[in-house]
């Protein structure tokens, strides 16, 4: 019996599919571009079509660029792509990515003969406490840094004396820094270059910023029963905003927020994304952007759009050198894998084309 079903697909991707003995038509938008980069990057997609014998019509068509002046899809454009929005996929995904991580970290311990492993916590639950207060002042009089002078210098000397810290603490007990820096940190430079930048192994390399706050809610709610102090310690994490912490806190509260300083992190995984997995445009990420359901409006993506290009292009000198780490995504920025770039590449050709944005 014919059931006159229907289906859409990109790529293995089900667009759309029409019920079952149900007549009419069903449409959606298919991304061409984005099938040219998948065909680009999976090689074997040649060969399978050539020692293949299809049965099917094909039917040639012209398709000419169009100007973009519209933000309506027939088709579904998620606001995190990097997190399944499925609850039981996302709960899955989870759990693997803590397993690659925890066997990556395992794996490197066991090679390199390590006994321990050394990480450090700006605030938290301490386990071993060094104030780096006296070092750091005695490191501004030795360079000539008025610690009163709230500058990059006052910022970055805190963060190295950490790290410094750290790798010495890492020697003395035969361990390593494990690093905590994300991979929407590395995008952005975000990070002090030989501070926070640097570490003996990166768990997080490969995990957006966006993923990172479903991993730690994931843990949080895995620990609920067994241990409900360590639940309620990550719930705290959870409520906290994101900061370096290396300006004073204003009346007992954080004075420093990342994203009032380089923007939301759900908008700047969101263009990481699309850049990284498919080389899109910056007219067609926006458009994407303005497709989604990501809570901003054109103006505000535009302004955050060029800085994302600025800063990704302009701290490219940090991701090449940065530590190892497992890549447990679909993209990763280390030299060593997915990523070849320039130190010197230029933004200006992108940057031109968001200024022609209206």
């Amino acid at each position: 019996m014919y059931s006159g079903h229907s289906l859409i697909c990109e790529n293995g991707s089900l667009l759309v599919e029409s019920k079952l003995f149900q007549t009419g038509i069903i449409y959606s938008d298919i991304d061409v571009e984005r099938l040219l980069q998948e065909r680009r990057r999976t090689t074997t997609f040649s060969q399978c079509a050539a020692g293949s014998s299809p049965s099917y019509r094909i039917i040639p068509a012209e398709i000419r660029q169009p100007r973009i002046k519209t933000s309506s899809l027939c088709r579904y454009v998620d606001s995190h792509p990097f997190v399944p929005s499925s609850v039981e996929e996302r709960s899955s995904r989870c759990a693997a990515v803590i397993q690659l991580q925890a066997e990556g970290l395992a794996k490197r311990l066991r090679h390199i003969r390590c006994t321990s492993a050394v990480i450090g916590l700006s605030g938290g639950v301490s386990l071993k406490e060094v104030r780096i207060a006296d070092s750091v002042r005695q490191h501004f009089k030795d360079i000539g840094q008025d610690e009163n002078v709230h500058d990059v210098t006052y910022e970055n000397g805190q963060a190295r004396e950490r790290t410094q810290v750290l790798m010495n603490l890492a020697n003395k007990s035969n361990g390593i820094v494990i690093g905590t820096g994300d991979l929407s940190e590395l995008a952005l430079g975000w990070c002090t270059y030989n501070g926070d930048h640097m570490s003996m192994y990166g768990v997080n390399s490969s995990i957006p910023k966006t993923l990172v706050r479903y991993l730690v809610n994931w843990f949080k709610d895995e620990a609920a029963s067994e241990n409900p102090v360590l639940s309620e310690v990550l719930q705290d994490i959870l409520d906290t905003p994101v900061s370096p912490e290396l300006l004073p806190p204003k009346d007992g509260k954080i004075s420093q927020k990342t994203e009032d300083l380089v923007g939301p992190y759900e908008l700047h995984d969101f263009f990481l994304y699309y850049i990284l997995r498919f080389g899109f445009s910056p007219e067609k990420i926006l458009f994407l952007a303005d497709c989604s359901d990501l809570p901003f409006d054109h103006d505000f993506k535009l302004k955050w759009l060029r800085t994302f290009y600025r800063r990704f292009f302009t701290q490219q000198f940090k991701r090449s050198c940065m530590p190892d780490g497992a890549k447990v995504g679909t993209v990763n920025l280390s030299p060593r894998g997915d990523w070849r770039m320039p130190s010197d590449a230029s933004a200006s050709v992108w940057l031109e084309e968001i200024d022609r944005i209206n």
